[in-house]
């Protein structure tokens, strides 16, 4: 597998559940249970990326690698962009932006992920899994992505559409959408270059600002639905389900 940079965008201000990347799961924060999923993912080259103090120190006080980005990005992205650049080592090709509200992603989907952007040098890619029923299709929580082609267990296919909302429950080709992105340094930089779109801002999905600005977005087929925190009700779900590991 590529050798591949982990960046996990962090940050205090969550509207649905602030504070949440320090709430404990068995004596450890959930942002250090995401970091150790990264270090199985790409041992040594993993590093959380906040603009809070509180969660830097959290992070290094626990053995992890952060670091302290400015405190006011628009994205996610842009965010794993300045610590990309504090890093100053361009020995990494891929930047891997894995989000710090999923301790429980799959650590075989991800590495099949990377390996498939990277052994075809594309330049952007992510996740998706199955829908569970058709209730999710009107389910604003849960992000579709509509690709060009069927997904398959091997290979990937380039996404058309991303979107909260879905009325029509008899399009093809329509997936749960996983918030992993792997981006090629290139793609990183020019991505984060382009001004924030109208739909992007809209619907608060930033990956629409790659699709229109003609960046393609590969998609690879995660056997696992992901379980994220967004609510204090996923944070207890998380949280039975980690307790009862080991």
């Amino acid at each position: 597998m590529s050798k591949t940079l982990i960046l996990i965008p962090s940050r205090l201000s969550a509207s649905r559940l602030p504070g949440k990347p320090l709430l404990k799961i068995k004596g450890i924060s959930l942002i250090n249970h995401v970091y150790r999923v990264a270090e199985k993912i790409s041992p040594g080259n993993a590093y959380v990326v906040t603009g809070d103090k509180k969660i830097h120190k959290n992070v290094v006080n626990n053995s992890g690698k952060s670091i302290l980005t400015e405190g006011n990005h628009k994205t996610g992205t842009d965010r794993i962009n300045e610590g990309y650049r504090k890093i100053n080592n361009f020995k990494y090709k891929y930047i891997l932006n894995l989000q710090g509200d999923e301790p429980l992603i799959d650590i075989r989907d991800v590495k099949n992920l990377i390996n498939s952007i990277s052994k075809k040098n594309l330049g952007m890619g992510t996740l998706a899994c199955k829908l569970e029923d058709y209730s999710l299709f009107e389910n604003k929580n849960v992000v579709k992505i509509i690709t060009t082609k069927q997904l398959r267990k091997t290979g990937v296919v380039k996404a058309k559409k991303f979107t909260r909302f879905l009325r029509n429950k008899k399009l093809n080709n329509v997936y749960h959408h996983i918030g992993v992105y792997i981006y090629r340094s290139d793609v990183l930089s020019k991505f984060t270059s382009l001004k924030q779109t109208i739909n992007e801002k809209k619907s608060k999905l930033e990956q629409l600002r790659a699709l229109e600005n003609n960046i393609p977005i590969n998609v690879h087929l995660a056997k696992k639905v992901p379980v994220g925190v967004d609510t204090i009700e996923d944070f207890y779900k998380v949280k039975k389900i980690l307790e009862l590991k080991n």
